[in-house]
């Protein structure tokens, strides 16, 4: 599944990255969450729940977006979706250890390795993978 530069939730969600690179959070957490209330399907609602997430105030709030993120995703039966799976498994995990839930951060962790051969092998990829190793090491 390519990201359609004309799906108006992708360009409100892009948008909202502008602004977070401006320093703006609040404009863009504005325009994340108005993605949110506009989005139409699996495909949007993962997307822009995804950046709703980042700019949650609490680690409880952030752990119900991040989580409504990779339920949506998971509803989505495409191989570019699935290589978001080891991401969005590894801020679960951080947020459930963050919350001392270690057993909860270390489902998670192991979940996001097992969706890491998903992940593309470039310096992303690597990022991703070494959070969720250091995850692990950190929770066990």
């Amino acid at each position: 599944m390519q990201f359609d530069k004309n799906n108006k939730i992708v360009q409100m969600c892009g948008q909202g990255m502008m602004l977070e690179g401006e320093g703006k959070k609040e404009e863009a957490l504005q325009l994340f969450q108005q993605a949110w209330d506009e989005a139409a399907n699996d495909f949007e609602k993962f997307t822009s729940a995804h950046y709703v997430a980042r700019h949650q105030k609490t680690i409880a709030d952030k752990l119900k977006w991040d989580e409504t993120a990779l339920q949506h995703a998971l509803n989505i039966n495409d191989d570019s979706i699935r290589a978001t799976y080891p991401s969005l498994y590894l801020n679960i995990g951080k947020c459930y250890e963050d919350l001392n839930d270690f057993a909860k951060a270390r489902k998670n962790y192991q979940l996001a390795l097992s969706f890491a051969d998903l992940l593309p092998d470039d310096g992303y990829g690597k990022m991703i993978k070494g959070g969720i190793l250091n995850g692990i090491e950190r929770v066990k």
